[in-house]
């Protein structure tokens, strides 16, 4: 059931209130009892839940480092090996096939 917000226009009391979509709108003010009591436009508050949606589908898994959390530089290094700079060399390219047909 969605929270809505109330206010009123009278003495300005503001009241949250746990209401079905379907309930009537509060018109009557608890704290005064004017017919003042007005729904405020505020934002929605939710989180998606369940597969699907980005937060679940790229955490955790088998991306390798793009999965792994970024190390801080005041944290120590595990990995004994060195690390390098320099980027991967490419792979060899195919070696074209000649078939009988063409010679």
């Amino acid at each position: 059931m969605p929270i809505y917000a109330y206010r009123c226009e009278a003495c300005g009391h503001a009241k949250d209130v746990l209401q079905k979509i379907s309930d009537p709108v509060l018109t009557t003010c608890p704290s005064c009892g004017a017919s003042a009591f007005k729904k405020q436009v505020t934002a929605a508050g939710f989180q998606l839940k369940g597969s699907g949606w980005y937060v679940t589908d790229f955490r955790g898994g088998n991306n390798g480092a793009a999965a792994a959390p970024a190390a801080s530089a005041d944290a120590p290094s595990t990995s004994d090996a060195p690390k390098s700079d320099a980027a991967p060399a490419p792979a060899p390219a195919p070696a074209a096939s000649t078939s009988p047909d063409a010679l």
